[in-house]
């Protein structure tokens, strides 16, 4: 059977801008343990209809079957069979995978815990900045409390450097710095970039210490 390097139950996060490969990742890690034949459930926000309802996609065409959930509640809801507990859940699950962490409420993060103390193995993927260059939602604690973290790069498409941003546009221009944090969108409306070209309209998205 496939290992993980950690023992028992644990929280893995992927994070990094649109276009790095999060997804993709996500879903060679899952592949591995169904390879393996592991148990393996997997999920994603049902707002992110982009490629498929019911499919975790990657932008270079992977896929994965997923269940479609509108919040952590139903991802609880899932997995207990009644909404209630997560009793059975070591006993049905060894990995659960989760895409676009960062769509999901702050309650993902005492279930993704609770899961990992219950022994199950956790890979969850999303972004961890938003356009403006702000943390994104519940990402930080995730972060912080996972076992294991890899930061993605993105190639930015005019110079050529790691891009480690998100840039909205709207009409081919940078959004403003206060417009609605979640637009699901692709290469239509965001692009990745590198810190020192990365803007929002209307706001500062990195403040120099240094600035007087």
């Amino acid at each position: 059977m496939l290992r993980s390097p950690y023992s028992g139950g644990h929280l893995e996060v992927v994070v990094g801008p649109m276009f790095s490969g999060k997804s993709e990742e996500l879903i060679r890690r899952l592949t591995r343990s169904l390879i393996a034949r592991q148990r393996v459930a997997v999920f994603k926000p049902a707002i992110d209809n982009r490629y498929h309802a019911s499919e975790v996609a990657s932008h270079a065409g992977r896929t994965l079957e997923a269940v479609a959930v509108p919040d952590a509640q139903a991802i609880r809801a899932q997995l207990s069979g009644q909404g209630e507990l997560l009793s059975a859940a070591p006993e049905g699950v060894d990995v659960i995978g989760i895409d676009e962490a960062q769509f999901f409420g702050p309650e993902l993060v005492p279930l993704v815990l609770e899961l990992a103390d219950a022994g199950v193995r956790v890979v969850l993927a999303g972004l961890d900045l938003d356009f403006r260059a702000e943390p994104f939602g519940s990402m930080p604690e995730l972060l912080a409390r996972a076992e294991s973290v890899d930061k993605l790069t993105a190639i930015c498409t005019v110079c050529g450097a790691p891009a480690t941003r998100t840039q909205r546009l709207i009409g081919g221009q940078p959004a403003r710095f206060d417009d609605p944090v979640v637009l699901v969108g692709a290469q239509e409306s965001y692009e990745a970039l590198p810190r020192a070209p990365h803007r929002a309209q209307g706001g500062v998205t990195t403040p120099s210490p240094l600035a007087s």
